[in-house]
Protein backbone atom coordinates (compact mmCIF):
# COMPACT_ATOMS: atom_id res chain seq x y z
CA UNK A 1 0.00 0.00 0.00
CA UNK A 2 1.12 3.55 -0.69
CA UNK A 3 1.89 5.45 2.50
CA UNK A 4 -0.25 8.46 3.19
CA UNK A 5 1.61 11.80 3.24
CA UNK A 6 2.55 13.01 6.67
CA UNK A 7 1.42 16.45 7.75
CA UNK A 8 3.74 16.58 10.72
CA UNK A 9 6.18 19.06 9.07
CA UNK A 10 3.31 21.49 8.51
CA UNK A 11 2.11 21.04 12.07
CA UNK A 12 5.50 22.24 13.26
CA UNK A 13 5.40 25.11 10.78
CA UNK A 14 1.95 26.05 12.05
CA UNK A 15 3.21 26.08 15.62
CA UNK A 16 6.02 28.36 14.48
CA UNK A 17 3.38 30.56 12.82
CA UNK A 18 1.47 30.83 16.09
CA UNK A 19 4.70 31.62 17.93
CA UNK A 20 5.55 34.33 15.37
CA UNK A 21 2.03 35.75 15.61
CA UNK A 22 2.25 35.76 19.41
CA UNK A 23 5.59 37.58 19.27
CA UNK A 24 4.30 40.14 16.78
CA UNK A 25 1.16 40.87 18.80
CA UNK A 26 3.15 41.18 22.02
CA UNK A 27 5.47 43.69 20.36
CA UNK A 28 2.62 45.70 18.85
CA UNK A 29 0.77 45.70 22.18
CA UNK A 30 3.78 47.24 23.90
CA UNK A 31 4.12 50.14 21.46
CA UNK A 32 1.03 52.20 22.26
CA UNK A 33 -0.82 53.60 25.28
CA UNK A 34 -4.34 52.62 26.23
CA UNK A 35 -7.00 54.03 23.95
CA UNK A 36 -9.84 56.00 25.49
CA UNK A 37 -12.48 55.35 26.44
CA UNK A 38 -12.82 51.56 25.96
CA UNK A 39 -9.35 50.13 26.63
CA UNK A 40 -8.79 52.50 29.54
CA UNK A 41 -12.19 51.75 31.07
CA UNK A 42 -11.96 47.97 30.89
CA UNK A 43 -8.31 47.82 31.94
CA UNK A 44 -8.94 49.96 34.99
CA UNK A 45 -11.95 47.87 35.98
CA UNK A 46 -9.60 44.88 35.95
CA UNK A 47 -6.90 46.79 37.87
CA UNK A 48 -9.48 47.71 40.48
CA UNK A 49 -9.99 44.02 41.22
CA UNK A 50 -6.37 43.95 42.37
CA UNK A 51 -6.68 47.19 44.36
CA UNK A 52 -9.93 46.27 46.10
CA UNK A 53 -9.44 42.52 46.40
CA UNK A 54 -13.04 42.09 45.17
CA UNK A 55 -12.90 39.64 42.25
CA UNK A 56 -16.63 39.02 42.25
CA UNK A 57 -17.94 42.45 41.21
CA UNK A 58 -16.33 44.45 38.38
CA UNK A 59 -16.08 48.09 39.46
CA UNK A 60 -15.67 51.34 37.53
CA UNK A 61 -14.22 54.05 39.75
CA UNK A 62 -15.16 51.93 42.76
CA UNK A 63 -18.81 51.47 41.72
CA UNK A 64 -20.33 48.18 40.47
CA UNK A 65 -20.00 48.06 36.67
CA UNK A 66 -22.41 45.35 35.59
CA UNK A 67 -22.78 46.07 31.87
CA UNK A 68 -21.00 42.79 31.12
CA UNK A 69 -20.02 39.59 32.94
CA UNK A 70 -16.55 39.39 34.50
CA UNK A 71 -14.45 36.85 32.55
CA UNK A 72 -12.45 39.47 30.62
CA UNK A 73 -11.69 41.33 33.84
CA UNK A 74 -10.64 38.14 35.62
CA UNK A 75 -8.24 37.41 32.75
CA UNK A 76 -6.80 40.92 32.71
CA UNK A 77 -6.49 41.14 36.49
CA UNK A 78 -4.67 37.80 36.60
CA UNK A 79 -2.32 38.96 33.85
CA UNK A 80 -1.57 42.21 35.68
CA UNK A 81 -1.00 40.31 38.91
CA UNK A 82 1.69 38.31 37.08
CA UNK A 83 3.25 40.94 34.81
CA UNK A 84 2.49 44.25 36.47
CA UNK A 85 -0.08 46.98 35.92
CA UNK A 86 0.77 48.06 32.37
CA UNK A 87 -1.20 48.36 29.12
CA UNK A 88 0.90 45.49 27.75
CA UNK A 89 -0.12 43.17 30.59
CA UNK A 90 -3.77 44.16 30.20
CA UNK A 91 -3.64 43.10 26.53
CA UNK A 92 -2.03 39.68 27.01
CA UNK A 93 -5.34 37.79 27.53
CA UNK A 94 -6.75 39.24 24.30
CA UNK A 95 -3.60 38.21 22.44
CA UNK A 96 -3.95 34.63 23.69
CA UNK A 97 -7.62 34.61 22.69
CA UNK A 98 -6.65 35.85 19.22
CA UNK A 99 -4.36 32.82 18.98
CA UNK A 100 -7.32 30.64 19.98
CA UNK A 101 -9.36 32.22 17.18
CA UNK A 102 -6.67 31.40 14.61
CA UNK A 103 -5.78 28.00 16.05
CA UNK A 104 -9.41 26.98 16.33
CA UNK A 105 -9.99 27.83 12.68
CA UNK A 106 -7.00 25.73 11.63
CA UNK A 107 -7.88 22.77 13.85
CA UNK A 108 -11.50 22.61 12.72
CA UNK A 109 -10.85 23.32 9.04
CA UNK A 110 -8.12 20.66 8.93
CA UNK A 111 -10.71 18.05 9.89
CA UNK A 112 -13.57 19.44 7.82
CA UNK A 113 -11.90 20.80 4.66
CA UNK A 114 -8.37 19.42 4.55
CA UNK A 115 -4.91 20.63 5.54
CA UNK A 116 -4.27 22.85 2.52
CA UNK A 117 -7.41 24.95 2.98
CA UNK A 118 -6.96 25.00 6.75
CA UNK A 119 -3.47 26.42 6.66
CA UNK A 120 -4.37 28.99 4.01
CA UNK A 121 -7.42 30.13 5.99
CA UNK A 122 -5.43 30.36 9.23
CA UNK A 123 -2.76 32.44 7.53
CA UNK A 124 -5.38 34.76 6.05
CA UNK A 125 -7.07 35.30 9.40
CA UNK A 126 -3.76 35.78 11.21
CA UNK A 127 -2.56 38.26 8.58
CA UNK A 128 -5.58 40.55 8.76
CA UNK A 129 -6.55 43.67 10.68
CA UNK A 130 -9.10 41.64 12.66
CA UNK A 131 -6.24 39.82 14.45
CA UNK A 132 -3.25 42.15 14.03
CA UNK A 133 -5.20 45.10 15.47
CA UNK A 134 -8.28 43.61 17.13
CA UNK A 135 -6.20 40.84 18.67
CA UNK A 136 -4.22 43.25 20.82
CA UNK A 137 -7.08 45.52 21.86
CA UNK A 138 -8.02 45.34 25.54
CA UNK A 139 -11.78 44.86 25.46
CA UNK A 140 -14.31 42.01 25.27
CA UNK A 141 -14.62 41.66 21.48
CA UNK A 142 -11.82 39.27 20.51
CA UNK A 143 -12.61 37.11 23.54
CA UNK A 144 -16.28 36.61 22.78
CA UNK A 145 -15.41 36.07 19.10
CA UNK A 146 -12.97 33.31 20.08
CA UNK A 147 -15.51 31.54 22.31
CA UNK A 148 -18.36 31.86 19.78
CA UNK A 149 -16.14 30.49 17.02
CA UNK A 150 -14.86 27.70 19.27
CA UNK A 151 -18.42 26.69 20.17
CA UNK A 152 -19.54 26.55 16.53
CA UNK A 153 -16.46 24.60 15.40
CA UNK A 154 -16.81 22.11 18.28
CA UNK A 155 -20.45 21.36 17.55
CA UNK A 156 -19.72 21.17 13.81
CA UNK A 157 -17.02 18.58 14.47
CA UNK A 158 -19.40 16.70 16.75
CA UNK A 159 -22.03 16.52 14.02
CA UNK A 160 -19.44 15.52 11.39
CA UNK A 161 -18.63 12.40 13.41
CA UNK A 162 -21.58 10.42 12.09
CA UNK A 163 -25.20 9.79 12.93
CA UNK A 164 -24.39 9.99 16.64
CA UNK A 165 -22.53 13.24 17.48
CA UNK A 166 -19.15 12.98 19.12
CA UNK A 167 -19.74 13.53 22.84
CA UNK A 168 -16.31 15.03 23.55
CA UNK A 169 -16.58 17.73 20.89
CA UNK A 170 -20.15 18.48 21.94
CA UNK A 171 -19.13 18.92 25.59
CA UNK A 172 -16.34 21.25 24.47
CA UNK A 173 -18.98 23.24 22.59
CA UNK A 174 -21.16 23.55 25.69
CA UNK A 175 -18.11 24.73 27.65
CA UNK A 176 -17.22 27.33 25.00
CA UNK A 177 -20.80 28.68 25.10
CA UNK A 178 -20.52 29.05 28.87
CA UNK A 179 -17.26 30.98 28.55
CA UNK A 180 -18.80 33.17 25.85
CA UNK A 181 -21.72 33.93 28.17
CA UNK A 182 -19.28 34.85 30.95
CA UNK A 183 -17.39 37.10 28.55
CA UNK A 184 -20.14 39.22 27.02
CA UNK A 185 -23.53 37.91 27.99
CA UNK A 186 -26.26 36.28 25.95
CA UNK A 187 -24.58 36.53 22.54
CA UNK A 188 -22.05 33.95 23.73
CA UNK A 189 -24.91 31.45 23.74
CA UNK A 190 -27.39 32.95 21.27
CA UNK A 191 -25.08 33.31 18.27
CA UNK A 192 -23.72 29.75 18.26
CA UNK A 193 -27.31 28.55 18.76
CA UNK A 194 -28.59 30.67 15.88
CA UNK A 195 -25.86 29.61 13.45
CA UNK A 196 -26.11 25.92 14.31
CA UNK A 197 -29.93 25.88 14.20
CA UNK A 198 -29.95 27.42 10.71
CA UNK A 199 -27.22 25.05 9.52
CA UNK A 200 -28.88 21.93 10.91
CA UNK A 201 -32.14 22.96 9.26
CA UNK A 202 -30.50 23.68 5.89
CA UNK A 203 -28.55 20.40 5.87
CA UNK A 204 -31.37 18.25 7.32
CA UNK A 205 -29.38 17.12 10.36
CA UNK A 206 -31.88 17.90 13.09
CA UNK A 207 -32.19 14.26 14.12
CA UNK A 208 -28.53 14.40 15.21
CA UNK A 209 -29.25 17.30 17.53
CA UNK A 210 -31.49 15.14 19.70
CA UNK A 211 -28.55 12.78 20.24
CA UNK A 212 -26.28 15.38 21.77
CA UNK A 213 -25.23 14.75 25.39
CA UNK A 214 -27.75 17.26 26.64
CA UNK A 215 -27.76 16.29 30.32
CA UNK A 216 -23.98 16.37 30.80
CA UNK A 217 -23.62 19.31 28.40
CA UNK A 218 -26.15 21.50 30.19
CA UNK A 219 -24.66 20.48 33.53
CA UNK A 220 -21.18 21.52 32.35
CA UNK A 221 -22.57 24.78 30.98
CA UNK A 222 -24.33 25.54 34.27
CA UNK A 223 -21.30 24.64 36.35
CA UNK A 224 -19.15 27.14 34.45
CA UNK A 225 -21.58 29.97 33.75
CA UNK A 226 -24.26 30.06 36.44
CA UNK A 227 -22.43 30.59 39.78
CA UNK A 228 -21.32 34.17 39.11
CA UNK A 229 -24.80 35.29 38.06
CA UNK A 230 -26.37 33.70 41.14
CA UNK A 231 -23.82 35.11 43.59
CA UNK A 232 -23.98 38.66 42.23
CA UNK A 233 -27.78 38.58 41.92
CA UNK A 234 -27.97 37.72 45.62
CA UNK A 235 -25.99 40.87 46.38
CA UNK A 236 -27.76 43.04 43.78
CA UNK A 237 -31.31 41.75 43.14
CA UNK A 238 -31.73 43.87 40.02
CA UNK A 239 -28.73 42.36 38.22
CA UNK A 240 -30.53 40.12 35.74
CA UNK A 241 -33.04 42.71 34.56
CA UNK A 242 -30.26 45.29 34.22
CA UNK A 243 -27.68 43.09 32.48
CA UNK A 244 -29.91 40.96 30.28
CA UNK A 245 -32.84 43.34 29.95
CA UNK A 246 -31.52 46.88 29.73
CA UNK A 247 -27.91 46.40 28.65
CA UNK A 248 -28.53 43.64 26.10
CA UNK A 249 -32.15 43.30 24.97
CA UNK A 250 -33.03 47.01 25.13
CA UNK A 251 -29.77 48.01 23.47
CA UNK A 252 -30.45 45.50 20.72
CA UNK A 253 -34.02 46.52 19.89
CA UNK A 254 -34.05 50.15 21.04
CA UNK A 255 -32.63 53.47 19.90
CA UNK A 256 -30.96 56.42 21.56
CA UNK A 257 -27.60 54.73 22.06
CA UNK A 258 -24.19 55.83 20.79
CA UNK A 259 -22.49 54.86 17.51
CA UNK A 260 -25.54 54.71 15.28
CA UNK A 261 -24.53 53.47 11.84
CA UNK A 262 -26.34 52.60 8.57
CA UNK A 263 -27.60 49.06 7.90
CA UNK A 264 -24.70 48.23 5.55
CA UNK A 265 -22.01 49.08 8.14
CA UNK A 266 -21.09 45.47 8.92
CA UNK A 267 -21.12 44.42 5.27
CA UNK A 268 -18.31 46.91 4.74
CA UNK A 269 -16.67 46.01 8.06
CA UNK A 270 -16.16 42.31 7.27
CA UNK A 271 -14.57 43.23 3.95
CA UNK A 272 -12.25 45.82 5.50
CA UNK A 273 -11.25 43.71 8.50
CA UNK A 274 -10.16 40.80 6.29
CA UNK A 275 -8.55 42.76 3.46
CA UNK A 276 -7.06 41.79 1.08
CA UNK A 277 -8.27 38.21 1.59
CA UNK A 278 -11.96 39.14 1.76
CA UNK A 279 -11.83 39.86 -1.97
CA UNK A 280 -11.34 36.15 -2.60
CA UNK A 281 -14.36 35.33 -0.44
CA UNK A 282 -16.42 37.74 -2.53
CA UNK A 283 -15.05 36.10 -5.68
CA UNK A 284 -16.02 32.68 -4.34
CA UNK A 285 -19.54 33.94 -3.67
CA UNK A 286 -19.76 35.25 -7.23
CA UNK A 287 -18.51 31.98 -8.72
CA UNK A 288 -20.95 29.86 -6.72
CA UNK A 289 -23.87 32.15 -7.52
CA UNK A 290 -23.06 32.23 -11.23
CA UNK A 291 -22.67 28.47 -11.54
CA UNK A 292 -25.83 27.91 -9.50
CA UNK A 293 -23.95 25.25 -7.56
CA UNK A 294 -24.89 24.72 -3.96
CA UNK A 295 -22.47 22.23 -2.37
CA UNK A 296 -24.31 22.72 0.88
CA UNK A 297 -25.88 19.48 1.94
CA UNK A 298 -23.53 16.69 0.81
CA UNK A 299 -21.48 15.15 3.61
CA UNK A 300 -18.15 16.28 2.19
CA UNK A 301 -19.14 19.91 1.65
CA UNK A 302 -21.45 20.71 4.53
CA UNK A 303 -18.72 22.94 5.95
CA UNK A 304 -19.23 25.30 3.00
CA UNK A 305 -22.86 25.82 3.94
CA UNK A 306 -21.83 26.25 7.57
CA UNK A 307 -19.45 29.06 6.61
CA UNK A 308 -21.99 30.93 4.50
CA UNK A 309 -24.75 30.55 7.09
CA UNK A 310 -22.36 31.53 9.89
CA UNK A 311 -21.19 34.63 8.04
CA UNK A 312 -24.65 35.70 6.93
CA UNK A 313 -26.40 35.07 10.25
CA UNK A 314 -23.92 37.08 12.31
CA UNK A 315 -23.77 39.99 9.87
CA UNK A 316 -27.58 40.12 9.79
CA UNK A 317 -27.86 39.76 13.57
CA UNK A 318 -25.61 42.73 14.28
CA UNK A 319 -26.98 44.84 11.42
CA UNK A 320 -30.45 45.04 13.01
CA UNK A 321 -29.59 47.37 15.95
CA UNK A 322 -28.94 51.02 15.21
CA UNK A 323 -25.91 51.10 17.50
CA UNK A 324 -22.91 49.43 15.85
CA UNK A 325 -19.26 49.01 16.83
CA UNK A 326 -16.77 47.45 14.44
CA UNK A 327 -15.45 44.95 16.98
CA UNK A 328 -18.85 43.28 17.30
CA UNK A 329 -18.45 41.63 13.89
CA UNK A 330 -15.25 39.73 14.74
CA UNK A 331 -17.12 36.39 15.22
CA UNK A 332 -17.92 36.45 11.48
CA UNK A 333 -14.28 36.52 10.37
CA UNK A 334 -13.23 32.82 10.81
CA UNK A 335 -15.80 31.45 8.31
CA UNK A 336 -15.04 34.28 5.90
CA UNK A 337 -11.33 33.42 6.08
CA UNK A 338 -12.12 29.80 5.19
CA UNK A 339 -14.27 30.92 2.26
CA UNK A 340 -11.48 33.26 1.18
CA UNK A 341 -9.06 30.31 1.23
CA UNK A 342 -11.49 28.37 -0.97
CA UNK A 343 -11.68 31.31 -3.38
CA UNK A 344 -7.89 31.59 -3.45
CA UNK A 345 -7.53 27.88 -4.20
CA UNK A 346 -10.07 28.10 -7.02
CA UNK A 347 -8.62 31.18 -8.72
CA UNK A 348 -4.95 31.58 -7.81
CA UNK A 349 -3.72 28.50 -5.97
CA UNK A 350 -2.69 26.48 -9.04
CA UNK A 351 -0.95 29.34 -10.83
CA UNK A 352 2.82 29.79 -10.95
CA UNK A 353 4.30 31.95 -8.17
CA UNK A 354 1.05 31.81 -6.15
CA UNK A 355 3.05 31.70 -2.92
CA UNK A 356 4.93 34.84 -3.89
CA UNK A 357 1.67 36.63 -4.60
CA UNK A 358 0.36 35.53 -1.23
CA UNK A 359 3.44 36.86 0.54
CA UNK A 360 3.17 40.16 -1.30
CA UNK A 361 -0.49 40.57 -0.37
CA UNK A 362 0.29 39.72 3.26
CA UNK A 363 2.52 42.79 3.47
CA UNK A 364 -0.55 45.06 3.22
CA UNK A 365 -2.24 44.15 6.53
CA UNK A 366 1.17 43.90 8.24
CA UNK A 367 2.08 47.41 7.11
CA UNK A 368 -1.32 48.81 8.07
CA UNK A 369 -1.15 47.26 11.55
CA UNK A 370 2.33 48.66 12.13
CA UNK A 371 1.31 52.09 10.82
CA UNK A 372 -1.76 52.17 13.06
CA UNK A 373 0.22 51.15 16.13
CA UNK A 374 3.01 53.69 15.60
CA UNK A 375 0.67 56.56 14.74
CA UNK A 376 -1.80 55.80 17.53
CA UNK A 377 -0.15 57.94 20.26
CA UNK A 378 -0.31 60.99 18.01
CA UNK A 379 -3.92 60.27 17.06
CA UNK A 380 -4.97 60.03 20.72
CA UNK A 381 -2.68 62.68 22.20
CA UNK A 382 -5.43 65.25 22.68
CA UNK A 383 -7.53 62.73 24.64
CA UNK A 384 -4.95 61.02 26.85
CA UNK A 385 -4.16 61.95 30.45
CA UNK A 386 -0.70 60.33 30.52
CA UNK A 387 1.27 63.49 31.38
CA UNK A 388 -1.04 64.75 34.09
CA UNK A 389 -1.41 61.23 35.47
CA UNK A 390 2.36 60.89 35.85
CA UNK A 391 2.55 64.29 37.57
CA UNK A 392 -0.33 63.51 39.91
CA UNK A 393 1.14 60.11 40.80
CA UNK A 394 4.34 61.74 42.03
CA UNK A 395 2.69 64.67 43.82
CA UNK A 396 -0.26 62.96 45.54
CA UNK A 397 -0.18 60.53 48.45
CA UNK A 398 -2.10 57.22 48.40
CA UNK A 399 -4.82 58.56 50.73
CA UNK A 400 -5.30 61.95 49.03
CA UNK A 401 -8.64 62.92 47.50
CA UNK A 402 -8.73 63.47 43.73
CA UNK A 403 -11.68 65.36 42.29
CA UNK A 404 -12.56 65.81 38.62
CA UNK A 405 -14.86 68.27 36.85
CA UNK A 406 -15.90 68.72 33.23
CA UNK A 407 -15.41 65.07 32.23
CA UNK A 408 -13.78 61.84 33.32
CA UNK A 409 -10.18 60.89 32.40
CA UNK A 410 -10.65 57.19 31.77
CA UNK A 411 -6.94 56.42 31.49
CA UNK A 412 -5.74 58.48 34.47
CA UNK A 413 -6.61 56.04 37.29
CA UNK A 414 -4.81 53.25 35.43
CA UNK A 415 -1.69 55.27 34.59
CA UNK A 416 -1.43 56.92 38.02
CA UNK A 417 -2.56 53.69 39.72
CA UNK A 418 -4.84 55.54 42.10
CA UNK A 419 -5.80 53.68 45.26
CA UNK A 420 -9.15 55.39 45.91
CA UNK A 421 -12.01 56.33 43.56
CA UNK A 422 -12.02 59.75 41.93
CA UNK A 423 -14.67 62.13 43.26
CA UNK A 424 -16.60 63.07 40.12
CA UNK A 425 -18.25 66.50 40.37
CA UNK A 426 -21.36 67.08 38.25
CA UNK A 427 -24.94 68.24 38.61
CA UNK A 428 -26.00 64.63 39.17
CA UNK A 429 -29.71 65.18 40.00
CA UNK A 430 -30.21 66.91 36.66
CA UNK A 431 -28.10 64.38 34.77
CA UNK A 432 -30.12 61.52 36.21
CA UNK A 433 -33.12 62.92 34.34
CA UNK A 434 -31.52 64.06 31.09
CA UNK A 435 -28.31 62.10 30.45
CA UNK A 436 -28.19 59.66 27.55
CA UNK A 437 -25.72 56.90 26.65
CA UNK A 438 -22.52 58.45 28.08
CA UNK A 439 -19.89 57.81 30.74
CA UNK A 440 -22.05 59.83 33.13
CA UNK A 441 -24.92 57.41 32.63
CA UNK A 442 -22.52 54.53 33.26
CA UNK A 443 -21.56 56.01 36.63
CA UNK A 444 -25.17 56.79 37.51
CA UNK A 445 -26.23 53.23 36.71
CA UNK A 446 -23.29 51.84 38.68
CA UNK A 447 -24.16 54.05 41.62
CA UNK A 448 -27.70 52.68 41.64
CA UNK A 449 -26.37 49.35 42.91
CA UNK A 450 -24.57 50.94 45.89
CA UNK A 451 -26.26 54.32 46.58
CA UNK A 452 -24.38 55.10 49.79
CA UNK A 453 -21.02 54.68 48.11
CA UNK A 454 -22.24 56.66 45.11
CA UNK A 455 -23.15 59.57 47.38
CA UNK A 456 -19.49 59.81 48.41
CA UNK A 457 -18.13 59.50 44.87
CA UNK A 458 -20.66 61.39 42.73
CA UNK A 459 -20.74 64.87 44.27
CA UNK A 460 -22.41 68.21 43.40
CA UNK A 461 -20.38 71.31 42.38
CA UNK A 462 -20.78 72.84 45.86
CA UNK A 463 -18.13 70.43 47.19
CA UNK A 464 -15.36 72.24 45.30
CA UNK A 465 -15.19 75.31 47.52
CA UNK A 466 -14.91 73.28 50.73
CA UNK A 467 -12.33 70.91 49.21
CA UNK A 468 -10.18 73.87 48.09
CA UNK A 469 -9.51 74.68 51.77
CA UNK A 470 -8.52 71.15 52.81
CA UNK A 471 -5.04 69.61 52.50
CA UNK A 472 -4.44 66.53 50.40
CA UNK A 473 -7.00 67.49 47.75
CA UNK A 474 -6.35 67.57 43.99
CA UNK A 475 -8.56 68.63 41.11
CA UNK A 476 -8.56 67.65 37.44
CA UNK A 477 -10.24 69.80 34.80
CA UNK A 478 -10.17 69.73 30.99
CA UNK A 479 -7.43 71.82 29.40
CA UNK A 480 -9.99 73.25 26.99
CA UNK A 481 -13.03 73.87 29.18
CA UNK A 482 -16.27 74.03 27.24
CA UNK A 483 -18.38 75.56 30.00
CA UNK A 484 -18.16 77.43 33.29
CA UNK A 485 -18.89 74.17 35.11
CA UNK A 486 -15.43 72.91 34.05
CA UNK A 487 -13.56 75.92 35.51
CA UNK A 488 -12.37 75.56 39.13
CA UNK A 489 -13.63 78.11 41.68
CA UNK A 490 -11.16 80.29 43.64
CA UNK A 491 -8.87 78.46 46.04
CA UNK A 492 -7.42 75.97 43.53
CA UNK A 493 -3.84 76.48 42.29
CA UNK A 494 -2.82 75.08 38.89
CA UNK A 495 0.37 73.00 39.05
CA UNK A 496 0.44 71.22 35.69
CA UNK A 497 -1.17 71.32 32.26
CA UNK A 498 -1.23 68.56 29.67
CA UNK A 499 -2.82 68.34 26.22
CA UNK A 500 -6.15 67.12 27.63
CA UNK A 501 -6.20 67.85 31.38
CA UNK A 502 -5.01 70.41 33.94
CA UNK A 503 -3.99 69.52 37.48
CA UNK A 504 -4.83 71.77 40.44
CA UNK A 505 -4.05 71.46 44.13
CA UNK A 506 -5.99 72.91 47.01
CA UNK A 507 -4.60 76.01 48.69
CA UNK A 508 -3.93 73.99 51.86
CA UNK A 509 -1.92 71.26 50.09
CA UNK A 510 1.84 71.35 50.58
CA UNK A 511 3.84 72.61 47.59
CA UNK A 512 6.42 71.79 46.37
CA UNK A 513 6.58 68.06 47.06
CA UNK A 514 8.58 67.30 50.20
CA UNK A 515 11.72 65.13 49.96
CA UNK A 516 11.03 61.46 50.59
CA UNK A 517 7.37 61.96 49.70
CA UNK A 518 5.45 58.71 49.10
CA UNK A 519 3.61 59.00 45.81
CA UNK A 520 1.09 56.78 44.10
CA UNK A 521 2.27 53.46 42.60
CA UNK A 522 2.21 55.06 39.13
CA UNK A 523 5.02 57.51 39.98
CA UNK A 524 8.02 56.75 37.77
CA UNK A 525 10.46 59.37 39.06
CA UNK A 526 13.69 58.20 40.61
CA UNK A 527 13.88 58.66 44.35
CA UNK A 528 16.34 61.36 45.41
CA UNK A 529 19.81 60.21 46.43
Amino acid sequence: MRALPSHRPWRWRFRLLLAALLTLLLVLAALRPLSVPDEARYSDISRWMLVSGDWLVPRLNGLPFLHKPPLTHWEQAASMALFGVTPWAARIPQILLALLLVGGLYGAARRLAGVALARRAALMLALSASVLVGGQFANHDIGVAAWIASAIWCFALAFAHGERPHAGWALAGFGACALGLLTKGLIGLALPGLVLALWLTWTHQWRKAWRLPWVSGVALFALIAVPWFVLVARRYPGLWSYLFGEQQFTRYVGGGFNNEQPWWFYLAAVVLLLLPWSLFALLEAFVQARSRRAPLVQDGTRWVSLCWIWLGAIVLFFSIPRSKLIGYILPALPPMALLAALGWQRTVGARPHASRWFAALALLPLALALRFTLSFPGMQRAKLAEGVAAELACRARPGDTILVIGGYPMDLPFVARTQTPLVVVQDWPQLRISEGDTWRRELLDAGGFEPELADRILRPPAVLQEAAREPGHWLLAPSHAASDQAIPPPGWRQVFEGPAWRLYQSSATQSPVAPGHEGLPGCQRHAPD
